[in-house]
């Protein structure tokens, strides 16, 4: 019987072992096949196509500056419009609203992950467009475009689409997963410790940022890079709503391209030496999520390693 189970205990662990390695081998296969059906594009433009502008299929002249741009500039803008908006609904879910408004709140937050990415794309276009380009645009434009040092991004004619669209729309479609992932670890405060605020006079204000916050903060960047990879990696409702130009302005109003609509738009049809640039710009994006992914868990350990300290 000893046997049998030191048997068994030892296949269970070779075969996670191999689900585990069965992951790397994974991503080392994509990453190979990537770099494979690139090289025509690394061969003749090399690295100058991480800092080219060009995109130009008649003459066979690529560059990805456009597209890494777009990528990282929406990527951010969604973050920078999504991280306190998710806080605020998780630090609302699980410190001010009532029982029975939670769990029904809670379950409409995660639907919205669950809506395809062209439903969003789909309605970015046709409803928020229109009502941006009349209505908050020009708003925008009269009130933010004098100011000195950022008035630059604000800046052009009101078109609608753009980039700044495109990161509002990628706010909207990563706040569920941020705030799914808060709420969570936000419930993972000991009562004893908000209590023992609450006692002593303390605001829910100053519970949740000397106590919740400081607590949970290594769960919460982790959701919070969790929204950031969604972003970095989203096609369709981007190539609804960024513009799909190969125009590199200063102007978050203006119509710009992503990694992904880039892809997206034209793979299907490209061929030679674009089609290498297209699985070039790929290869490039599979490397900044692994970068911000790993820079993610880096700056987690650091936490963890100083939290240690403390304790």
């Amino acid at each position: 019987m000893i046997h049998t189970n030191t048997l068994l205990d030892a296949a269970f662990r070779n075969l996670t072992r191999l689900f585990a390695f069965a992951v790397f081998s994974l991503l080392a296969a994509i990453l190979v096949s990537l770099v494979y059906g690139s090289q025509d594009s690394l061969r003749e433009f090399g690295l100058a196509f991480l800092w080219t502008a060009d995109w130009d299929p008649v003459n066979d002249r690529y560059g990805a500056l456009i597209p890494i741009y777009g990528t990282l500039v929406t990527s951010l803008l969604a973050l920078l419009i999504a991280v306190p908006v998710s806080f605020g609904i998780a630090l609302f879910l699980t410190e001010l609203a009532p029982a029975w408004l939670r769990r029904p709140l809670g379950t409409a937050i995660e639907m919205l992950a669950a809506i395809p990415s062209i439903i969003y794309g789909m309605w970015g276009l046709f409803v928020f467009v229109p009502l941006f380009q009349r209505t908050l645009q020009p708003w925008l434009i009269d009130v933010l475009s004098w100011i000195p040092g950022i008035g630059f991004l604000f800046e052009g004619p009101p078109f609608g689409i753009g980039i700044f669209t495109a990161g509002l729309i990628l706010a909207v479609m990563i706040v569920p997963f941020i705030t799914a992932v808060m709420r969570d670890v936000f419930e993972l405060v000991p009562p004893m410790l908000k209590e023992s605020a609450y006692g002593l006079g303390a605001t829910t204000w100053e519970v949740s940022r000397k106590v919740v916050l400081p607590y949970t903060r290594v769960g919460a960047m982790g959701g919070i890079m969790l929204g950031l990879g969604r972003a970095l990696g989203e096609t369709m409702a981007v190539t609804f709503v960024i513009g799909n130009a190969y125009r590199l302005s200063p102007s978050l109003f203006a119509p710009g391209n992503s990694i992904a609509s880039a892809l997206a738009n034209e793979f299907n049809e490209a061929s030679g030496l674009q089609l290498s640039a297209l699985i070039e710009l790929g290869l490039i994006l599979f490397l900044i999520t692994t970068i911000v992914l790993a820079l993610s868990k880096y700056m987690l350990l650091r936490l963890s390693r100083h939290e240690g300290a403390r304790t």
